[in-house]
C-alpha cells in the first residue's frame, strides 16, 4: 500500500470514523471517472483543488464535482487571490501529486474550503491518495475532519 493511502486512512483511524478507503478497478483521477466508477452522481464527488495565494500559502478547496471555481468571485467574497500552485510545492507541503490530492493526510496544514453544494448530499466521495483510491463520508463529517470553512465556487 502505499505511503498517501496510510496517510489518508491514518487521519480516518485518529477520528475513529467507520469509513473504507475502497479501491476502484478504473482511474477515479478526474470527477467523471471517479462518479462512474462508485455509481453516484457527479456532484458527489469531492474534487481536492490546491491553489497558491500571494504570499505563499497553498489552500484547499474542497468542491462538488458539477462546479468549477471562480477565482475572481473567491476574491470579491472572501478578499483573497488564488493563482495555480506549483506542482513542487504542492507535493512538498501535501505528500500528494496535482491530481491525486487527498482532503486530508496531508504533511502540513493547510487552510481548507468546502463547497456548499456538498452538503445537499448524504454521502460525498474523495481522494485517498492514488488515482484509483477513494472514500466515501457524509459533508459534516468531511468539514469536520478538514476543519474547512464554507464557500460559494460559483
Amino acid at each position: 500500500m502505499s505511503k498517501s493511502i496510510e496517510r489518508v486512512e491514518a487521519v480516518i483511524r485518529s477520528f475513529d470514523l467507520e469509513v473504507n478507503v475502497e479501491h476502484m478497478p478504473a482511474n477515479t483521477r478526474t470527477a467523471l471517472e471517479a462518479a462512474q466508477a462508485v455509481g453516484c452522481e457527479i456532484g458527489q464527488i469531492v474534487k481536492s483543488l490546491i491553489f497558491e495565494t500571494k504570499t505563499g500559502d497553498l489552500l484547499l478547496l474542497l468542491v462538488s464535482g458539477k462546479h468549477t471555481v471562480n477565482v475572481k468571485k473567491f476574491k470579491l467574497d472572501w478578499g483573497i487571490a488564488l493563482n495555480r500552485a506549483d506542482p513542487q510545492k504542492v507535493r512538498s507541503r501535501t505528500g500528494f501529486a496535482i491530481g491525486g490530492v487527498a482532503p486530508i493526510g496531508h504533511v502540513t496544514a493547510i487552510d481548507t474550503w468546502m463547497d456548499v453544494a456538498l452538503f445537499s448530499y448524504s454521502k460525498v466521495w474523495a481522494a485517498a491518495g492514488a488515482p484509483n483510491a477513494v472514500f466515501a463520508v457524509t459533508p459534516d463529517v468531511l468539514m469536520e475532519i478538514t476543519r474547512a470553512k464554507k464557500f460559494q465556487p460559483l
